[in-house]
């Protein structure tokens, strides 16, 4: 049975969208957030992209994993460090699942550089998902995480995720980047894709045609419709329609002159 759209207020978005999401499927759990025009970053990076409830609910969804999974990239852009739990989320996991510690970042990575804030708790060992070879060539990169070798060239995710599992971390949040998270689309191991679609025109890299002009900031746009047809979402997103209506009066105008 499927829910009806919603529409939360802004005061009681967290609770609410929190009870929505408090059940973390057994496996892999996508979190990204995304413009209308596909965009997953703005220079570099999501944050304009997002709001305050899209970061709280970020914030929520790492309180219900066992581990948090991201690209090496995305790791540097945003300059993770690592997860820190409210005393209520620490609570609530302690009654759920016999745990209150806070999920560890596992990284994967190919070449072992993630930024200095990763290692922020001496007392949180952030995990890195990497090759034999990498492990062999770095071997200083024990003394502050825990190595997670995922075939001998190249990672495999198919092999990395069935080592998290085996080590109790069933409950695996992505929070991607975009390369990592098609990777696990197309091996086939996304269990459930949680989207925020950022009501933004953010000029996304792979649509960008060559001499146009650069945003300086990701263009807001106003929610016209939301519809739902056999799951399926249809959405509309305008520019402000009164601008719109004035620039057609005006430009009218010009014409019958």
């Amino acid at each position: 049975m499927t829910s009806p759209v919603q529409h939360l207020a802004r005061a009681s978005a967290p609770a609410q969208l929190s009870a929505l999401y408090r059940d973390p499927p057994d496996g892999v759990r996508a979190n990204m957030i995304m413009s209308l025009d596909g965009a997953a970053a703005f220079d570099g990076v999501a944050g304009p992209l997002s709001d305050p409830t899209d970061q709280n609910l970020l914030l929520t969804l790492r309180g219900y994993a066992d581990v948090v999974l991201v690209g090496a990239g995305t790791v540097r852009a945003e300059g993770y460090g690592p997860v820190r739990l409210t005393a209520d989320q620490r609570a609530e996991r302690r009654q759920r699942w016999g745990v209150d510690s806070a999920p560890p970042i596992a990284v994967v990575t190919h070449t072992g550089r993630v930024p200095p804030s990763l290692f922020a708790e001496p007392d949180q060992r952030p995990i890195l998902v990497t090759t034999a070879r990498l492990a062999r060539s770095r071997p200083e990169l024990r003394q502050h995480a825990d190595i997670l070798i995922a075939g001998d060239t190249a990672v495999d995710l198919d092999s990395a995720l069935a080592t998290l599992r085996a080590g109790g971390m069933r409950r695996i949040l992505c929070e991607g980047g975009p390369t990592l998270l098609d990777e696990l689309i197309a091996n086939d191991l996304v269990d459930e894709m949680c989207l925020t679609v950022s009501p933004t025109l953010a000029a996304a890299p792979t649509g960008a045609r060559s001499g146009a002009p650069a945003l300086h900031s990701p263009a807001r746009m106003t929610l016209g419709h939301a519809v739902t047809v056999d799951d399926y979402v249809y959405l509309r997103y305008l520019r402000d329609l009164g601008h719109h209506r004035a620039e057609e009066s005006a430009h009218a105008e010009e014409v019958v002159r």
